[in-house]
C-alpha cells in the first residue's frame, strides 16, 4: 500500500527537537526523510544517555523512520554535495539559529536556484523584530507565549507545562505549512519558503486565554476560581477556564497522580450530588444552576473531593463515567506506558534497536486509513552514507572513502 507522502524527499537539516519532530511526523506519512548532520552528530544523540556509547532515548524517539547521513557542510566538497541534495528534494527543513543557513551560501534565493520547486521550511524560536536572536528553547518559548503566565495556582510562580508545546508543539505546525505549501505546488509548480517561529506556536496554542484577557475588560470571569483579577488573566490552578467547570479531585490512597478530573456540566449536576450523598443539593436554588454554582466553585469541587478522595481513582472514574459525567484519570508516565488501549492503538509501540536493543516511544497520532505508519527503529549515525552518495548521487567507491578520510563526511 501506497503512503500519504510516497516520492516525497524530505532534506532534514535538523537537530534536538523542534525540528525533528516534524520530520519524524513526515516521515510516518511516507516521506522519505534523510536527516543530514554533522560528521559528529546530532548532539541529542550523546544528551541524557541511559546506556554508556550508544544513542540517547532523546535522539531515538525523534528520529525514528529516517535515514542518517553525514555531511561537513563548511568544506567546498560539502557545499556541493549539499547543492545537489537540495535539487533532488521537494522539502528541506532546517532549524539552525537565524541566519546560519544563509552564512553556509544557502539563501532563500540561492535555495530557489537550485530547486524552484522546493518547500524550504525553518523553525525558529522568534519573528523578526527585538527578540529575533534571543535563544529559543522549550521554556523559553513557553513564557514568552502565553503560557507560563497563566499556569500554576493562583499564589504560587509561574509554571512550564510538561507538553512539549514550544518544541514539539511548533514542529506540528510546521508540518501544516509544508504540507500546505506541497498542496499549493500542486497549481503552482513552484515551491516556497514556510517559516514558523515557535513564540508564535506556543501562542496559538493559548488563544482562549488573550480571549479571556478581553473579556476581562468587562468584568471578572465567572468560570475562574479566583477571588480577585486584576488587569491580566490570572493563573488558576486546574480551572478549564471554559464554559464548563472542571478540577482535579483527590481520590484514594492519595498518591502524587491519585486524582481524577471532573467537569460540571448542567445536565450533570444531579447525578454528581446523587453520586456524593448530597442529592438535595439539586434541588436546592444555592446550588441548582449553573449560575448559582459558579461563584463556590471551589466549595462544589471539595464537596466532590470529600466523596471521591474514599475511593480509588478507577473506581471514580467507573461511577462517574456510568452517570455520564466528563471525566479523566490523571495517568502517570508509568501508566502510560504500561496503558494497554494506548498500546492497542499504537500509541505506545515497542521499536527494535541495533545497538540499544528494543525501546517505547511514542507511535503516530495521524491515522490515515489508506496510508498506515509502522514505526522503524532511529538510523546509526551516518548509517545511509554509502546508501545515499553512491547509490543515488552516483559518488565512486574510491570518492566516497577519500570524502570520509578528508572529513568531508
Amino acid at each position: 500500500m501506497t503512503k500519504a507522502l510516497e516520492g516525497i524527499r524530505v532534506l532534514d537539516m535538523t537537530h534536538v527537537q523542534s525540528g525533528p519532530s516534524a520530520t519524524q511526523l513526515l516521515a510516518w506519512l511516507g516521506a522519505d526523510v534523510v536527516k543530514l548532520e554533522a560528521p559528529s552528530g546530532d548532539i541529542t544523540r550523546r544528551q541524557l544517555r541511559d546506556l554508556p556509547d550508544v544513542d540517547s532515548l532523546y535522539f531515538t524517539m525523534l528520529n525514528c523512520n529516517k535515514r542518517s547521513i553525514t555531511l561537513n557542510t563548511k568544506t567546498e566538497r560539502g557545499k556541493e554535495i549539499l547543492t545537489e541534495l537540495i535539487r533532488r528534494s521537494d522539502v528541506m527543513v532546517e532549524n539552525f539559529g537565524p541566519g546560519a543557513v544563509d552564512r553556509m551560501g544557502f539563501t532563500w534565493d540561492r535555495v530557489q536556484e537550485i530547486n524552484p520547486r522546493i518547500v524550504y521550511a525553518s523553525i525558529k524560536g522568534f519573528g523578526d523584530g527585538p527578540y529575533t536572536g534571543f535563544k529559543a528553547y522549550e521554556v523559553v518559548a513557553q513564557a514568552m507565549g502565553g503560557s507560563m503566565s497563566t499556569t500554576g495556582f493562583e499564589d504560587g510562580p509561574p509554571l512550564a507545562t510538561g507538553a512539549q508545546i514550544g518544541d514539539s508543539g511548533t514542529g506540528v505546525h510546521a508540518v501544516a505549512g509544508i504540507l500546505a505549501a506541497l498542496y499549493q505546488r500542486e497549481n503552482t509548480g513552484r515551491g516556497q519558503r514556510v517559516n514558523v517561529a515557535m513564540q508564535h506556536a506556543v501562542l496559538n496554542l493559548c488563544r482562549v486565554k488573550l480571549r479571556d484577557q478581553q473579556r476581562l475588560a468587562h468584568g471578572p470571569l465567572a468560570e475562574y476560581p479566583n477571588d480577585d483579577f486584576g488587569d491580566e488573566v490570572p493563573r488558576s490552578g486546574n480551572a478549564s477556564g471554559g464554559g464548563q467547570p472542571g478540577w482535579a479531585v483527590r481520590c484514594a490512597p492519595g498518591g502524587p497522580n491519585d486524582y481524577v478530573y471532573v467537569i460540571v456540566q448542567p445536565v450533570g449536576w444531579r447525578p454528581v450530588s446523587e453520586l456524593i450523598g448530597r442529592p438535595e443539593l439539586a434541588d436546592d436554588p444555592e446550588w441548582a444552576t449553573p449560575e448559582a454554582r459558579l461563584p463556590k466553585l471551589g466549595k462544589m469541587f471539595q464537596l466532590i473531593e470529600e466523596w471521591s478522595s474514599t475511593l480509588p481513582k478507577w473506581e471514580v472514574l467507573d461511577r462517574l463515567n456510568s452517570h455520564g459525567i466528563p471525566c479523566g484519570p490523571i495517568l502517570s508516565t508509568k501508566e502510560i506506558i504500561e496503558d494497554e488501549s494506548l498500546a492497542a492503538n499504537e500509541m505506545v509501540v515497542r521499536v527494535p534497536h541495533p545497538e540499544r536493543g528494543e525501546f517505547v516511544t511514542v507511535g503516530s497520532p495521524l491515522k490515515l486509513s489508506d496510508s498506515p505508519v509502522e514505526v522503524t527503529g532511529s538510523p546509526l549515525l551516518g548509517q545511509h552514507n554509502e546508501e545515499v552518495y553512491v547509490g543515488e548521487l552516483g559518488l565512486g567507491d574510491e570518492e566516497l572513502r577519500l570524502l570520509k578520510s578528508n572529513g568531508v563526511i
